[in-house]
Parts: structure tokens; C-alpha cells; sequence
């Protein structure tokens, strides 16, 4: 199959993906994988492996979807599982009470709602959302009673901030997946400035929302004041000693300044010994690798060592399935580049490119709101839009990264009921279901679409 009905296939392949997640409930990696399949062999992928007279090879469907899911292993595998483990210590040691503490103190007490904001931006960056809610929700609800601000405003300044940082800045593990997967996972310094930049907008209409719906929707806990302290002091005394400010910020900061240092040599043109050891402290593999020392480090100094080897296995326990979905999306992006549809699209590719920048994002955003997964969405259609880049002329470098948060601004859009997200922010900030949908997922489709202005504006630019 060639020309437009493969393009039909295609199409119909990822609408019958999205219903097998959401409507029936089939694990991603299961639906990804078996759509890989049914697509590859509908597109007229041989069954095995075929020689032309020629001695030109065509690879067999099967060998086409080991080789998508070991090459997505190879290249972010480990980069993954290493900014897991930062975030899960971080959780551990109480270091993230630090650096809310920290973020505090440069805005001030006068300004709540935008200290929960920036606090869940920072955190979110190693932590997930979802964990980054739960260790930060006592913080917000103490302030709630110090301040005597909205409960609800509090709740959507800190949703916002950590959903913000989650799709848009490595190390957590999407935007990672999605800058490997369209071929720049080795620049993910310029990944994580281009997640900053794009970060500024959707901010400030964080911001700005969580002041305006905290006027007309209340929380159940907007009066219950002395339980909120209590709980607040509590969790805090039972972490014991904090790390803190410099030992909590090494695990986030030193990956970063080395992974600057490798990019700094490489245009720099410095050469001989200085250039290869920058180059290798660089690279985001062994960056991560000497963040998480600087995170067992922190584990020490407070006395909680012990409890690496458990928090090591958890981690695994929990990025498991994330690897798998991501290797699932890499199966699928190997799929189609190994059928004739990028051929067909290239030439076909003005089309394409009135869309341009805002193609991954309506993809990303029809998968996340069929589907939940911010995560899944992410990685999925970096994985359909690798062997697209050249047709949608976003293949430097600078339009990948905005490609990649293209991809992040669809996945925030939008987080309802199918999310788990959304349970953990209405259950923790006290609110109905139906308050959910006018705070976190109202403020979602805002945060996804004002960001995709701003990266239109920038893609303008680059």
C-alpha cells in the first residue's frame, strides 16, 4: 500500500489506538504495539526479510519493530532511570521541602499563589507531577491558613507550575523521550532553554487564572485551618533532617552546568584532552549519572542511605512502564519510516507545512485527551513525527526542540477525568469532580494553547 490510502491507514490505525486506550481500556504499550504491527503488515512490510537482486535488503516486520524498540532503549533508557532516581530522592530526603523553601523566600510571603507556581515548576523538573502534588500539597495548604488565600488559587498555581515544567523541561522523562526520538538527545541543554522560554507564558496564565477562579470556587478545606497546620508541622518533623540548600539544589544544578560545558566546548572548537573530557561529563548519560551521585551524597548527609537500595527499586517500579510505553512509540515511528508514507508526505510536504508547528501539537492533544497520559501522549508522537521532521522542515536543531514542545504543549491539553493527574489534584486540593473540570481542566486547555502562541511566535523567529 502506497500514496494517500496509506495515509488513510495510517490514520484510522491511530484513531483505533486511542479507542483501544481510552474506550477499552488496553494498556498503551499493548495498543501501540499491536497497532505497530497491524500498520506495518497492512503498509506491505514483508513478513521476513527480503533481498532484491540488486542486494538491497527489506527488512522483515518483525526485525523493523525489534529494532524500534532496542533503539529506543539504547538512546534514553538509562537517561530516563537516572532523572527518575534524582526526583525520587529528592522525594526521600525532604530536599523538595528545600527548595520550596528556597523559592519562597525570593518571591515573598505577599505573593502565595505565585510562590506555589514557581515552587511546582522547580520541583517538577526531576519529580513528576503527580508525586510533586502530593510532597507539596502540605506546603500549599499551610500557606492557605498563613496567608488566608484561596485554597482553590493555591491548588491551581501549584497544578500549573508542576504541569508546566513536567512537559516541557528534562529531565523528566517525556520531553527526554520525545528530544531522542526526533534526534537531538544529545542537546538537551538547548532542550531545557527552549522548556524555559517556552515556560513564560503559560506562567503568567497560570498565574493569572488561579487568581481569578479562586473568587468563585471554594475548596472544603478553605476554613479548616488547625488541622491544616498540624499536618503541615508533622510531615515536616517526620523527615527528620532536611538537606539543605546547596545539597538539595546539586542533584538538579550540577547535571545541568555539565551538560552547558559539553556544549560550551563543542562550539568553542576546543580540542585534545580538555574537549573529550567536557564532551564526556556532557553528555546527558554521565551527567545524570554524576547527579545521582550527588543525590546518594545528599541521602547520606541526612542519614537515609539505607533506604537507597528501596528507593532505587521503586524508581524502577515506577519508570518500567514508561520505558516500555516510549520503546512502544519508537516501534511505531520505525514503522512508518519503514513504509513508503514518508516518501509519499515529502512530496507531497506543502501541505504539511501550512501547518507546520502546530501539526504535533493538535497530535499530542488529540492523543491526551482521548488517552490521559501526558506521558504516553509525548512520547507517542515524537515516535510518528521522527520520520516527518524533513517533510515539516523542522529538522534543525532549534525547530526540533520547539517540535518538542509543540509536542508538550498538546499534552497538557487537555487533563479531565481520564487522567490521573486530575484525581490527584482535585482529591488533594478537597474539590468535586465537576469543581475539577472548571479549575484543572479549564486551566489546562489555557496553559496548552497559550503556550502553543508562544511557540508559534518563536517558531517565527527560528
Amino acid at each position: 500500500m502506497s500514496g494517500f490510502p496509506l495515509i488513510v491507514a495510517f490514520v484510522l490505525a491511530v484513531v483505533l489506538m486511542i479507542v483501544a486506550i481510552s474506550k477499552f481500556k488496553i494498556h498503551p504499550f499493548i495498543s501501540i504495539m499491536a497497532i505497530s504491527l497491524i500498520l506495518g503488515l497492512v503498509a506491505g512490510i514483508p513478513l521476513v526479510n527480503k533481498t532484491a537482486e540488486d542486494g538491497t535488503v527489506t527488512q522483515g516486520i518483525a526485525n523493523v519493530i525489534g529494532a524500534g524498540f532496542s533503539g529506543t532503549f539504547t538512546s534514553i533508557g538509562i537517561v530516563i532511570i537516572l532523572g527518575a532516581l534524582i526526583g525520587s530522592i529528592l522525594e526521600v530526603t525532604g530536599a523538595a521541602f528545600t527548595l520550596a523553601d528556597l523559592v519562597i523566600k525570593l518571591v515573598g510571603k505577599k505573593h502565595p499563589e505565585l510562590a506555589m507556581l514557581i515552587m511546582g515548576w522547580v520541583v517538577s523538573i526531576p519529580v513528576f507531577c503527580d508525586s510533586g502534588f502530593v510532597i507539596l500539597n502540605p506546603i500549599r495548604k499551610a500557606l492557605v491558613r498563613r496567608t488566608m488565600t484561596s485554597s482553590v488559587a493555591m491548588t491551581v498555581a501549584l497544578s500549573a507550575g508542576l504541569y508546566i515544567a513536567h512537559v516541557f523541561i528534562p529531565p523528566t522523562p517525556g520531553p527526554i523521550a520525545a528530544a531522542n526520538t526526533l534526534g537531538i538527545g544529545e542537546n538537551l541543554l538547548l532542550v531545557m532553554g527552549m522548556g524555559v522560554l517556552c515556560s513564560i507564558i503559560p506562567l503568567a496564565v497560570g498565574y493569572f487564572f488561579a487568581k481569578y477562579i479562586g473568587k468563585s470556587v471554594k475548596a472544603k478545606d478553605e476554613a479548616d485551618n488547625g488541622e491544616i497546620v498540624k499536618s503541615y508541622e508533622e510531615l515536616v518533623a517526620s523527615y527528620g533532617q532536611i538537606p539543605g540548600g546547596a545539597s538539595a539544589l546539586a542533584p538538579i544544578i550540577v547535571p545541568i552546568l555539565l551538560m552547558a560545558l559539553g556544549s560550551i566546548a563543542a562550539m568553542a572548537g576546543w580540542s585534545g584532552i580538555l574537549y573529550d573530557l567536557c564532551s564526556f561529563l556532557g553528555t546527558p548519560i554521565i551527567a545524570l549519572a554524576v547527579g545521582t551521585i550527588f543525590g546518594v551524597l545528599q541521602m547520606a548527609g541526612v542519614g537515609k542511605l539505607d533506604k537507597f537500595y528501596e528507593t532505587t527499586n521503586e524508581t524502577l517500579k515506577t519508570v518500567g512502564p514508561i520505558l516500555f510505553v516510549t520503546a512502544a512509540g519508537g516501534v511505531l515511528g520505525k514503522v512508518i519510516s519503514s513504509t513508503s508514507m514518508v516518501d509519499y508526505i515529502t512530496s507531497n510536504a506543502a501541505v504539511l507545512q501550512t501547518i507546520g508547528i502546530f501539526f504535533p501539537f493538535i497530535l499530542a492533544a488529540i492523543l491526551k485527551t482521548a488517552q490521559g497520559s501526558s506521558t504516553v501522549a509525548i512520547t507517542t508522537t515524537a515516535g510518528i513525527l521522527a520520520p516527518l521532521m524533513g517533510a515539516l522542515q523542522l529538522n534543525t536543531p532549534a525547530l526540533a526542540a520547539l517540535t518538542v514542545m509543540a509536542i508538550g504543549a498538546g499534552a497538557m491539553t487537555v487533563s479531565h477525568a481520564n487522567d490521573s493527574y486530575f484525581w490527584v489534584v482535585t482529591n488533594f486540593g478537597e474539590m468535586e469532580p465537576e469543581q475539577g473540570y472548571k479549575t484543572q481542566t479549564l486551566c489546562t486547555l489555557l496553559l496548552g494553547v497559550s503556550s502553543m502562541i508562544g511557540i508559534f511566535i518563536l517558531s517565527l523567529i527560528f
